[in-house]
């Protein structure tokens, strides 16, 4: 059985102190595969030094998260699409719209969504979207390019079913984690009713512990937990659970 992470912070400072234990217990746990998003310039070296180290389980994305949107936008723009040229990344993200915390930098947010989304297409590479209080804004931005060859997941995905049709009928999948095992996930009521062809797990590590450890850091081997309860919501095995859905991001990543 082979589970894929889609969406690990594995560089993250949570895990300074156990990073390689912390990467063997997943791997035990049958986790193979890991995609890393970016959040921004700061954290590229660590990325870059992380892929090194795990240079067959681990793929880079490149991008600029949300909420690290500020006055400095314009020069953290260049350097990840300096990073894109240099042809190691597999996904353009984690990118999207971020209004929970404040929307002070709403405009530079949906300008550098969009100009993210183009460099997707420029380098035919998938995107990895974050949208928190956004749904509205995200889709309008994504509606652009509805006749493009746009194409990847939307992390963490806690819409509705509308919603996630919506997303579906954009070319992207769903990414769930641990948000599906929540008593008040809401995703969780009506995932069953999404073919699971349009499914990939993710942990969004370290944050968004899965059941039992909600609350506490999350790791890549709790992948696993999220397996087991798509294994439950779909009335299934977790090994047909990790099948399809690693079969899922080979499509989207090309690997």
């Amino acid at each position: 059985m082979i589970l894929t992470d889609t969406h690990t912070h594995l560089y993250s400072e949570a895990f300074d102190e156990d990073q390689d234990a912390m990467m063997q217990r997943a791997i035990d746990d049958d986790v193979k595969r890991f995609f890393v998003p970016a959040i921004d310039s700061a954290y590229t070296e660590r990325m870059l030094d992380l892929k090194k180290r795990y240079p067959q389980e681990v793929y880079l994305m490149m991008g600029l998260h949300p909420t690290h949107v500020n006055e400095n936008v314009l020069n953290e723009l260049e350097h990840v699409r300096k990073m894109l040229d240099t042809k190691q990344f597999v996904a353009v993200g984690e990118i999207g719209v971020d209004l929970y915390w404040s929307d002070e930098f709403k405009k530079e947010q949906l300008e550098a969504f969009h100009t993210q989304i183009q460099w997707s297409l420029d380098h035919e590479l998938p995107i990895a979207i974050h949208c928190r209080d956004a749904f509205n804004e995200v889709f309008e931005v994504l509606e652009d390019y509805r006749n493009t060859k746009l194409h990847g997941i939307f992390h963490c995905f806690t819409g509705s079913l509308e919603q996630a049709r919506h997303a579906i009928d954009l070319n992207l999948h769903l990414g769930i984690g641990g948000v599906a095992t929540f008593k008040n996930g809401k995703i969780d009521q009506f995932l069953n009713e999404i073919d699971l062809k349009h499914i990939v797990l993710e942990t969004d590590a370290p944050y968004l512990s899965p059941v039992p450890y909600r609350g506490k850091r999350n790791e890549s081997a709790y992948v696993k937990l999220v397996a087991q309860k798509l294994a439950t919501i779909y009335n299934t095995t977790i090994e047909e659970i990790a099948q399809v859905t690693t079969l899922n991001s080979t499509k989207i990543f090309g690997l």
